[in-house]
């Protein structure tokens, strides 16, 4: 059975013009300075009080948004960041505090326009630069980026996040081998970056497998207990035709995570591989345990209970994974084939 890999990226992006008044302009003439609105949240309900008695005080408004950002309500967070803003439009933790709002929020153009005006006000400030040039790589915007990365190593030549983002946008673009250098410039100047040495596991895989497996494993030398890295050398050997170690590892995750649904989710796969059908139902069941949305892991489960005979349990995921992803062809198929 081939391996399937599922990956959805969903982009929202906001038709509206972020502006922010100039320097020193007074509080929003929306806000209400006779007294304060409560939410009914007492962290919040304190903050709001004391914005009552101080309605021009700018870190209120930014500790209230940050508040309300922990508690994912991001309108509110956008609003009072604005507030803050307007009183202090040049403060740049304010601009990097509204863009993982918007981040977060699904509003990547209007992140992308705060950090260019984060850079425009502190051109020195190398965490600016670089948190545009990821947000350019999100939205591929590539040579921008580039770009960026190219501000941020004249402040600081041996930062190893710019190299990384750099290998990042040459991948993108096609161009492995000058990624391959950027990545490995990225390890040199900080060896216990994970992320880079599982990108160059992952490149040193597309084009020569001999060399990848070491840097997997400098990846879990980083930290055993990353299931990102045990998984990405199980994904590896999987890869290269070895089910029984790429199921060791992800059992290791499993150990070291027994919340991670995608490791259960994982080994399922490879048990399905393996012909044992029992054992890959129930580390689909132990997936949705702990993901009860995981649409695939219903599928699979559904499949392997159709594959030991137990139709009718196959007949309940097949029904559960349309019911949660409506155009999930396989999951049709296998009702069309019991019913």
């Amino acid at each position: 059975m081939k391996k399937i890999t599922f990956l959805l990226y969903t982009t929202t992006i906001l038709t509206a013009i972020f502006l922010i008044s100039a320097c020193g302009s007074d509080a929003p003439t929306d806000q209400n300075t006779d007294g304060p609105v409560l939410s009914g949240d007492d962290e919040i309900d304190q903050v709001s009080q004391r914005l009552s008695q101080d309605p021009n005080n700018a870190e209120l408004y930014a500790l209230r948004a940050e508040i309300f950002y922990e508690k994912n309500s991001y309108d509110q967070a956008i609003a009072d960041m604005t507030a803050a803003l307007s009183l202090d439009s040049v403060n740049i933790d304010y601009h990097h505090l509204l863009t993982d709002i918007y981040l977060d929020y699904f509003r990547s153009r209007l992140a992308l326009q705060t950090m260019e005006r984060a850079v425009a006000i502190a051109p020195e400030d190398i965490s600016s630069w670089l948190k545009l040039s990821e947000i350019q790589l999100f939205l591929k915007m590539n040579q921008a980026s580039l770009a960026s990365i190219d501000k941020a190593l004249r402040i600081d030549p041996q930062n190893a996040l710019a190299f990384f983002f750099m290998g990042k946008n040459f991948e993108e673009l096609g161009d492995i081998n000058r990624a391959i250098n950027a990545f490995q410039e990225s390890s040199e100047i900080d060896p216990e970056m994970l992320d880079t040495w599982i990108k160059l596991g992952q490149l040193h895989a597309s084009i020569d497998g001999n060399l990848a497996e070491t840097f997997y494993d400098n990846a879990i030398e980083v930290d055993s207990s990353s299931t990102i890295a045990l998984s990405a050398k199980a994904e590896y050997l999987w890869d290269q035709d070895n089910p029984e170690g790429a199921l060791e590892l992800y059992k290791t995750a499993i150990r070291k995570a027994p919340m991670d649904e995608k490791s259960y989710y994982n080994a399922g796969l490879v048990l399905l591989e393996l012909d044992e059908m029992e054992e890959a139902y129930e580390h689909f069941t132990m997936a949705i345990e702990n993901a009860p949305l995981y649409a695939a892991a219903y599928y699979y489960r559904g499949y392997a209970a159709e594959a030991m005979g137990n139709n009718e349990q196959a007949v309940q995921d097949y029904e559960h994974t349309i019911r949660l992803a409506p155009e999930y062809v396989q999951a049709r198929e296998g009702l069309n084939r019991l019913k």
